[in-house]
């Protein structure tokens, strides 16, 4: 008996110190990553405070004003630092790119997952990766040199608007929201479509009634991730907007986004000068608007769960 336990108990205990090292190093892993994102949301908290604590500017002013001009003299009424303009411009592009890519993603998983064939799905996740890989530059290179001078042809304005900006970063979200959609449909159990056939659903009745309502938290994530890569996207949407710092009034307006705005102007400022300054206060501005964004939809997703 002794000869049979000896050598359980040895290996117990190398099982036991390998979930031991497997959790610590887990903890540590999570909570790095914790920390650092803990760190980058205080830096940018930090450094986005100056302009109202260190410079003064009104908050309201600076969230509801247009006024942009921070190089103004303090003697002649500056710094003017308004980023009404700016933030209607990327909360706008943004979700008219979700409402235009969102759908169309959904389809497309629906149909890779449900609907084609082997070799359709071995055609559209290759294509859908490929997508995913292709640089921003070059989308917005796309955008400049074949969507522009369509817009500019067939609609007889400028080219540089709004819907070219939406445009391109509808096509720049599919990738990601198409990819985590059909995760989530192929994550669901297989006895819900048996079950739906079994009571006599059609196809389009099982897809749109038990699969999508059950996928439906994993979708709104994705629909989150994409929004927040349109909302967080700088270049592509820069080189197609035309950057004309006013509220757009209509789809074919140009515009421009505090993240155009921000890589625009930030080689030109010095550190701590009150321009710098509110460069930081609207990358601060352009987190919370994010984690609003995926607080609201979250939000949105844990009351359909609960149904």
């Amino acid at each position: 008996m002794r000869r049979g336990t000896g050598p359980m108990t040895a290996a117990r205990r190398r099982q036991l110190y390998r979930e031991y090292v497997g959790k610590s190093l887990t903890f540590v892993c999570a909570a790095t990553l914790i920390g650092i994102t803990a760190a980058i949301v205080v830096f940018i908290a930090m450094q986005g405070l100056s302009t109202f604590v260190v410079n003064h500017i009104d908050p309201w002013r600076f969230l509801f004003s247009t006024a942009w001009q921070p190089d103004l003299p303090h003697e002649e009424g500056g710094p003017l630092v308004g980023t009404l303009a700016f933030t209607i411009g990327s909360v706008s592009v943004s979700l008219l790119a979700v409402l235009i890519g969102g759908p169309l993603s959904v389809v497309a998983a629906v149909f890779m997952v449900e609907i084609a064939p082997a070799w359709g799905q071995r055609l559209l996740q290759p294509a859908i990766e490929i997508l995913a890989g292709i640089p921003s530059v070059v989308y917005g290179w796309i955008g400049l040199s074949v969507l522009v001078p369509f817009l500019r042809a067939r609609l007889h304005t400028l080219g540089f608007s709004l819907l070219a900006g939406c445009l391109v970063l509808a096509i720049m979200i599919i990738p990601t929201v198409v990819s985590l959609s059909a995760d989530s449909l192929r994550a669901l159990s297989r006895d819900l479509k048996e079950a739906a056939y079994a009571l006599g659903s059609t196809r389009w009745q099982t897809i749109s009634r038990v699969l999508l309502p059950a996928a439906g938290p994993g979708i709104l994530t994705a629909i989150v991730l994409g929004l927040a890569r349109a909302f967080g996207e700088a270049l592509a949407v820069q080189m197609v907007i035309g950057n004309t710092r006013s509220i757009p009034t209509s789809i074919l307006s140009p515009m421009t986004t505090l993240t155009s705005a921000i890589t625009m102007d930030m080689g030109y400022t010095i550190p701590g000068t009150p321009w710098n300054n509110a460069l930081w206060s609207m990358s601060l501005l352009l987190l919370l608007i994010t984690f609003g964004f995926i607080i609201l939809i979250r939000l949105i997703g844990r009351r359909r769960a609960y149904r």
